[in-house]
C-alpha cells in the first residue's frame, strides 16, 4: 500500500490526500512533522534530506515535493484527465502548478505565517501588508484566467492545477487580510466544494 508521510493539516499534504480521493487509492498516512515525529531525525532524513512533508514510498521508490508527487501518481494511475499527454494541455497543467508553487506561494506566506500561524518572526506589519497585496494581485490574475477559462483553471475538466490551487484558493479565502471582490474565483471555489475530496481535505476548516 502507498506510504504518505506528513502532517494531515499540511497543505502539501492535503493535495495528496485529495489526489488519491479523486483517483479512489487506497493509502496509510503516517504523522510525520509534530513533535513525537520530528522531521530531522535519520530515518525521515534519509527519505528526504530537506526534513520537509510530504514523502511517499511505493514499494520500493521514494518521491518528495508535493507537485511531483500529484504528477507521479496521476500518471501512475494513468489519468489523463488529470494530468494530459497531449504536449501543449499538459505544458498548462504544469504551469498553473509551477505558478502555484512560485510566485503564488511565495506572496502568501508572509501574511499567513503572521495572520495565520501566529509566528512570532513574521510580525513586521509593513511585510504583512505589503504579502497580503501581493497574495490579491495574484489572486487577481488567477480570476483573470477562470474567466478565459471557464469552469476550471485550464478549461472545463478538473485537473491537477485545481487540486494545487483550489487548496490555495481555500488559504486565501480563509486567512484574515481584506480581499478584493473576484466573482470567478468565488465561483470556482463553490464548484469545488462539490467534490467529496475538497470537501474532506480541503474547505474542512483547516486554512
Amino acid at each position: 500500500m502507498l506510504r504518505i508521510l506528513g502532517k494531515s493539516n499540511s497543505i502539501n499534504v492535503r493535495k495528496i490526500l485529495w489526489l488519491c480521493s479523486e483517483l479512489s487509492l487506497d493509502y496509510e498516512l503516517e504523522e510525520w512533522g509534530r513533535e513525537e515525529s520530528d522531521l530531522n531525525k535519520p530515518e525521515f532524513l534519509e527519505l528526504n534530506p530537506n526534513g520537509l512533508v510530504p514523502v511517499i514510498v511505493d514499494n520500493d521508490f521514494v518521491l518528495w515535493e508535493s507537485n511531483s508527487i500529484c504528477r507521479y501518481l496521476a500518471s501512475s494511475e494513468k489519468r489523463l484527465d488529470l494530468l494530459p499527454q497531449e504536449p501543449r494541455t499538459k505544458a498548462s497543467v504544469e504551469k498553473w502548478m509551477d505558478w502555484q508553487a512560485t510566485e503564488l506561494n511565495n506572496s502568501w506566506r508572509y501574511s499567513f505565517m503572521s495572520l495565520v500561524r501566529k509566528d512570532s518572526a513574521y510580525s513586521d506589519l509593513t511585510m504583512i501588508n505589503s504579502s497580503a497585496e501581493a497574495w490579491n494581485k495574484n489572486m487577481e490574475l488567477l480570476n483573470s484566467q477562470l474567466n478565459k477559462s471557464g469552469m476550471f483553471v485550464v478549461g472545463v475538466d478538473f485537473t491537477l492545477a485545481d487540486i494545487v490551487l483550489g487548496l490555495a484558493t481555500h488559504r486565501w479565502l480563509s486567512t484574515p487580510i481584506e480581499r478584493p471582490n473576484l466573482p470567478a474565483v468565488q465561483a470556482y471555489y463553490q464548484q469545488l466544494c462539490q467534490r467529496d475530496g475538497f470537501i474532506q481535505h480541503g474547505c474542512n476548516g483547516i486554512p
